[in-house]
């Protein structure tokens, strides 16, 4: 990450804690937990009950699988297809092979523009290369549109869910930061008044911004086209009224063909928010005169996504579609909601995809935070064995820190050495146990436990409390019982 840019402790891979840490402290906040809980039983019935209506399910998934497998097989050809007719629609292509590329290259783009404000479609990618914290330091002022990312923005929070970002906040808090934020006084936590108060903030911003910036659920190889779809019709609004659109996209979004979006979109809106379909499926091809923005750019993102390609078993991370279906069902996701792994990517999907685009640098612990029930597996849309890529990922990150481990089975040889010298000889063990209580003395809470120790200690106490060392030893005690007793 480009040290140009500052990111968010909570969803910066870099900058975030080992997931056992960060889960902590949410398990104990249990209104948090609630929160996640109530949202994804709803999500989830709502789901299974338009599964079950569907007699043909699961060959939608085996095509939607095949479609994705088949446009990674060919993912050059088809980017290459992309690029050509989209350009020969008026957009123009921009290739970016890192997240500090992708950001400086839309950065310019709004310079170009002599934009001093943009709006926001809600993107993931865009979170994902921490752009809005570059548009800012621009001093270029980025507003979200999507009523989610409204209230994560004005309440200073991140994203813990791919589809529903803030499906960690209940509606009273909504209401209390929109009437902070906004200035409403006496602002009522019914759904429709606090809709209607976003509705009124952003209003003039959709019809004053000349700027947009969105994200691309999928691009068509085959007519150089972007696909949006959304629930509220904000996107719609970006999408159609300013002057300038420019779209941030992973590389691996590319389908091949228009009617694969007939097979896609069915598995994508009942996997993702229990519907038939979404409400708001936008597509546009270039630049049409006359009729929405008259300046389109795409930027392409690698950004890790190459390296994923080149290997078989792991390739299949990036047919993801960003369902979320996975988050919902995932018992582990459940109970610590999507803050704990330290990405924008929760859930078993972020368990598997973060790790590998960080190139296992960073959040090594991912792949561990999984109970391996394949519960995502029986519900991801598109048939990504995320067991499987978890299993192959803890076996990388073994590998990776055996040096570590043979160091450690150095320092545990002369460890034991040491205490083999220390306990064949009374005096020696005693003074130990003396040193022992005043080190450890440092460490220990008034609880009388070890919660954090450092160095080779926190192998331990990094999954596990530790007993402090009592301040009366047997022997001392039993000497003062006999002591007593005369």
């Amino acid at each position: 990450m480009s040290q140009a840019v500052a990111g968010h402790p909570i969803l910066d891979p870099v900058l975030a804690p080992t997931f056992p840490k960060a889960a902590l402290p949410i398990l104990r906040n249990a209104q948090l937990r609630k929160n996640v809980t109530h949202a994804t039983d709803v999500i989830q019935a709502k789901r299974a009950k338009l599964v079950a209506e569907k007699t043909d399910w699961q060959e939608l998934r085996s095509a939607a699988a095949e479609i994705r497998a088949h446009a990674l097989e060919n993912l050059g050809e088809y980017l290459e297809q992309f690029e050509a007719r989209c350009t020969a629609a008026g957009g123009t292509v921009h290739w970016a092979s890192d997240a500090a590329e992708a950001r400086q290259i839309i950065v310019d783009l709004l310079r170009e523009e002599k934009a001093s404000e943009v709006i926001k479609i809600k993107t993931m990618t865009s979170a994902e290369i921490q752009l809005n914290p570059a548009i800012e330091a621009a001093g270029i002022h980025a507003y979200e549109t999507d009523l989610a990312e409204i209230i994560l923005q004005l309440g200073e929070d991140e994203p813990s869910h791919i589809v529903v970002p803030a499906l960690h906040v209940n509606r009273s808090q909504v209401r209390e930061i929109f009437a902070r934020r906004m200035g409403i006084k006496d602002l009522s936590d019914d759904p429709q008044v606090l809709t209607g108060a976003a509705r009124n903030y952003l209003r003039q911003k959709f019809l004053k911004v000349p700027t947009a910036i969105s994200g691309a659920n999928f691009l068509v190889a085959e007519t150089g086209a972007v696909a949006v779809v959304e629930s509220e019709g904000n996107g719609r609004m970006c999408l159609t009224l300013p002057r300038t659109m420019i779209t941030l996209a992973g590389i691996d979004k590319v389908i091949p063909r228009f009617k694969d979006l007939e097979v896609m979109l069915q598995v994508l809106a009942r996997s993702a928010t229990g519907e038939r379909m979404n409400p708001y499926t936008s597509l546009w091809t270039g630049v049409t005169p006359g009729d929405g923005p008259q300046r389109f750019h795409v930027v392409l993102l690698d950004n890790g996504r190459t390296s994923i390609l080149a290997k078989p078993k792991e390739r299949q991370t990036l047919r993801c579609i960003r369902c979320a279906a996975c988050l919902n069902t995932c018992p582990v996701y459940r109970q610590t909601g999507g803050h704990a792994y330290g990405s924008v990517y929760a859930g078993p999907i972020g368990a598997i995809l973060t790790p590998q685009l960080m190139h296992l640098e960073h959040a090594q612990t991912l792949p561990f935070a999984s109970s391996l029930c394949a519960a995502c597996y029986e519900v991801c849309p598109v048939k990504i064995n995320i067991p499987e890529v978890l299993l192959e990922l803890r076996a990388q990150v073994v590998d990776q820190e055996r040096k570590q481990a043979d160091r450690f089975l150095d320092l545990m040889y002369w460890g034991l050495r040491i205490a083999n010298q220390i306990f064949v000889s009374a005096w020696r063990f005693r003074t130990a146990q003396w040193a022992g209580r005043i080190g450890l003395r440092f460490f220990t809470g008034k609880d009388g436990w070890i919660h954090w120790m450092p160095s080779l200690g926190a192998r331990w106490t990094v999954s596990r409390d530790l007993r402090g060392l009592p301040s009366q030893t047997f022997r001392q005690w039993w000497a003062a019982r006999a002591k007593e007793a005369k």
